[in-house]
């Protein structure tokens, strides 16, 4: 005999597991993705064998069998393709690279952070726009950190290996420069460039752990904020501004407006794109 499904959870427990992870991750849940998060917690009940949402909570909880990751694993979305706003792209070896490089020391490295990177479309895609629109590429040691609170998604990252939408906006010669196949309609990063993206896990609201990835001269940070609400766009845009170095910049989103979040930031105007940078630090008399 087939176990019963498990029944819909309450509006007092659908509020508290929407409480629950927003303390965890600042994702804001509200009741209009009430279906979307059923679905989800319905799926992970029955993996877990919970037979009531108290029993799975006190799963979720203390975090038996890293249900935790699991949970957000499920609830995240990881929709993205290589090259997407490449306006930003442009602005990076056009804009913002040189006035990094000029306050480098000898053979102090240039670090870029793409957070959250999904399924890696994004670092991936600024290792090839350097390599192939940047002419100081070769003249610096360049770390590009790819990192998500997804495992999931940097499992795909760090396989590499991605389908024809994912690749629509590449010109076949770029493919056929930074791709082996990989089966039907599939193609993989070679090796050499996926080796040399560092990929980890990070939460964008928790500090310690931004904290532990050191700081950067630009980071990517698209397309998430616009999920947080505004008490945690808060908490990860202070994150944020301490992941940058003095004189570091932050690309967002299309939609998305530091202005609108923290007065920490200056507004840079280039003729690609609006950024935003973390102010230099002035000298002392």
């Amino acid at each position: 005999m087939a176990a019963a499904s498990p029944r819909a959870a309450t509006e007092e427990e659908f509020l508290k597991l929407c409480d629950f992870l927003y303390r965890h991750t600042g994702l804001a849940l509200t009741p209009a993705k009430r279906y979307y998060v059923d679905r989800r917690l319905a799926e992970r009940m029955e993996a877990t064998g919970a037979g009531s949402f108290g029993s799975y909570f006190a799963t979720l909880r203390a975090d038996v069998g890293g249900e935790m990751e699991l949970l957000v694993n499920s609830l995240t979305v990881n929709e993205t393709y290589f090259y997407r706003e490449d306006h930003q792209l442009r602005c990076l070896t056009s804009s913002l690279l040189d006035p990094v490089a000029r306050r480098k020391r000898r053979g102090e490295p240039i670090r870029i952070w793409s957070v959250p990177c999904s399924t890696g479309e994004e670092p991936y895609s600024i290792a090839i726009w350097l390599l192939e629109n940047w002419p100081a590429v070769d003249e610096f040691e360049i770390e590009i950190l790819g990192s998500d609170i997804d495992t999931r998604a940097l499992a795909a990252a760090r396989d590499g290996s991605y389908g024809k939408r994912a690749l629509s906006r590449l010109s076949p010669d770029l493919v056929g420069k930074y791709f082996d196949p990989a089966g039907e309609e599939r193609w993989q990063i070679i090796e050499g460039l996926r080796n040399s993206i560092q990929l980890t896990q990070a939460n964008l609201v928790d500090g310690a752990e931004m904290a532990r990835h050191g700081r950067f001269d630009v980071v990517f940070c698209r397309n998430v904020l616009i999920y947080f609400d505004d008490a945690s766009r808060r908490i990860a845009a202070g994150n944020l501004y301490d992941a940058l170095l003095p004189g570091g910049y932050i690309c967002l989103g299309h939609a998305e407006s530091m202005s609108r979040i923290s007065s920490l930031f200056e507004v840079v105007r280039t003729e690609e794109a609006i950024v935003y940078r973390r102010p230099e630090e002035k000298a002392h008399d």
